[in-house]
This record gives structure tokens, sequence and C-alpha cells, in this order.
């Protein structure tokens, strides 16, 4: 598989230097993918700038990939402005996939929902300090 990577403290950003997601690259990307969440990462941002086509194997990688970043509380943001591309992963039932027009918007993505899972986290704690929130005794 022909990429380049940069590793944030937040995220990890996979530039994909290919054509097609195919035959053995989907093998590939989800090695590298489990290296990512092993190292700490649960936000990854896979640039698709170049890439034309996508098979199956290569959708269900995707898939998975997004699966793992939602258990670890991250995200998983392609970036593509190819419209075939976008058309194809939503028709394969990637409707829960975040797909964005670039890398900008993708990096501004996951800093989103790194807030989010804060103010989540702050509010679970909240909730759990206060034992009866909400509820006077009589």
């Amino acid at each position: 598989m022909n990429y380049t990577i940069e590793k944030n403290e937040q995220y990890a950003l996979i530039r994909l230097n290919e054509t097609a997601l195919g035959g053995e690259l989907p093998t590939a990307f989800e090695t590298l993918s489990r290296s990512l969440f092993r190292e700490g990462y649960s936000n990854i941002i896979l640039d698709m700038a170049s890439l034309k086509f996508i098979d199956m194997a290569g959708i269900t990688a995707i898939r998975k990939i997004n699966r793992q970043c939602t258990n670890e509380v991250g995200l998983l943001v392609l970036v593509t402005k190819d419209d075939d591309l976008i058309e194809l992963l939503d028709s394969a039932g990637g409707s829960d996939l975040t797909i964005l027009p670039t890398v900008e918007e993708a990096i501004d993505a996951v800093f989103m929902n790194e807030l989010e899972n804060d103010f989540r986290s702050e509010d679970d704690d909240e909730y759990d300090a206060g034992g009866s929130v909400g509820r006077e005794e009589a």
C-alpha cells in the first residue's frame, strides 16, 4: 500500500497514494489501522484524493475501521470530493460514515468530536457525583 502518514496528538492522517482500494490493499489498510489503535489513535483521517475506485473488500475494511474508531470513542473521517466514490460508499450502507471534502474540515471534525466526548464525560461525572440529581427527598 502506497501512503504517507502524519501523526498528531489527536489523530493520524493517512494520505493514500493509490487509485483503487481493492485487492490486497484493504487488508494492508486494516493492519495499519490496528497498529494505530494499539498506539492509542482512535481518530483516523483517510485522505482519498487520488482514489478513483473502492471494491467491496475496501468498503468492508472502511466499515470495520469506522466501527473500531466508534468503539474507541473516536472518529474515522474519509476525505474526498469524488461524487462517484461518495455515492458508492453511501449505497453500500455507509450512511454512518463521515465524508468531508477537505483535510482541514476533517481535522475540525476530529476536534469537534473530541469536545463532544469531553462534554459527555463531564456530564457523566456530574451525574455520578450527584447521585440523585433532580430528585428531592421527602
